[in-house]
């Protein structure tokens, strides 16, 4: 008797769900939107469909809407509901079904399915920010984005920006990735030093060249996240400044130590070609001037503008 109430409830919960789908459908608002193997932008994509085609929904699950598609999984596809809107189905409404094109076909068709690639896309949000669409290249692991609408594609090649560190330090910075994941940075920093038990101050000018391994990317509707470790060299020099009142004296040492960090690159949808970085490290100095101890560990923000 309990089961046969349960399943009773489930189908009262569930059915007028179903009903409702059935009777709504799909219209596509953007030139060309992305059909997704699961409801997720991480999934692949497995076909498009062209704006103004009206395709039947099989269920409404809030942020995207499950299609009919006979090359998806349990032949089943899935639409972010930023690419179209929702609306009743009217008795006159010319629905199309999900035909994939096939090859060889020089007709055009709504429906398009791409070779098989393990790319994502970003749908557009609905406030005007653009959306970011990863399209990794076959051969290597290079994330590309680019608008929901088209233009020009950014792969985070190469960025030139500005830093400042909690050490009082600021500077400029440049950073380049390859294709697989490793890359090279530059920085070029400049911070101050004061003693409780000494008198003047020290200048410091490092230039620290490094080399990144980016861990993995996340992305998701809005922000491209990349985590990072790097390492690399500091070259160094000091200069102390007297401040007795016969000083103006200087005296200036050049030295080498070492860095290591790790942090993460954060892209944004609304500046696709601006990332953002947060990174801690530990950097090693032998101490040039008694008193003037350099803090060990650090804390530095970057920007960086990609310009390929």
């Amino acid at each position: 008797m309990t089961g046969r109430i349960a399943a009773l409830v489930l189908a009262l919960v569930f059915s007028p769900a179903q009903l409702r789908a059935q009777d709504t459908v799909f219209r596509i608002g953007v030139p060309s939107a992305d059909v997704h193997k699961g409801p997720s932008v991480v999934t692949p994509v497995i076909g498009h469909v062209s704006q103004g085609t009206v395709v039947p929904v099989v269920r409404d699950l809030g942020s995207w809407v499950r299609i009919e598609w006979p090359g998806g999984l349990d032949g089943f596809g899935y639409l972010h509901v930023t690419t179209g809107r929702l609306t009743p189905r009217s008795g006159d409404e010319s629905i199309a079904k999900p035909t994939p094109r096939a090859s060889g076909t020089a007709a055009a068709a709504p429906f398009s399915v791409p070779p098989s690639s393990p790319s994502s896309s970003m749908p557009a949000a609905s406030s005007g920010a653009t959306a970011m669409t990863p399209r990794p290249h076959p051969a290597r692991e290079r994330v590309v984005v680019r608008s929901q609408q088209g233009g020009t594609a950014i792969s985070h090649v190469f960025g030139v920006g500005g830093l400042f560190g909690s050490m009082d330090s600021f500077g400029a910075t440049a950073r380049a990735w390859r294709d697989d994941r490793f890359g090279l940075q530059f920085g070029f920093t400049r911070d101050q030093m004061t003693s409780s038990v000494a008198a003047g101050h020290v200048t410091s000018m490092q230039v620290e060249p490094a080399v990144v391994y980016g861990l993995f990317d996340r992305v998701s509707d809005y922000v491209w996240i990349r985590p990072y470790v790097g390492s690399g060299v500091s070259i160094r020099q000091q200069t102390l400044h007297d401040a007795t009142p016969a000083g103006g004296d200087t005296t200036s040492t050049t030295g080498a130590g070492f860095r290591i960090f790790g942090g993460s690159e954060f892209t944004f949808a609304g500046a696709p070609r601006f990332g953002l970085s947060v990174d801690a490290g530990y950097r090693r100095f032998s101490t040039s001037f008694p008193g003037f101890d350099s803090a060990r560990f650090s804390v530095f923000l970057s920007g960086h503008w990609y310009v390929k």
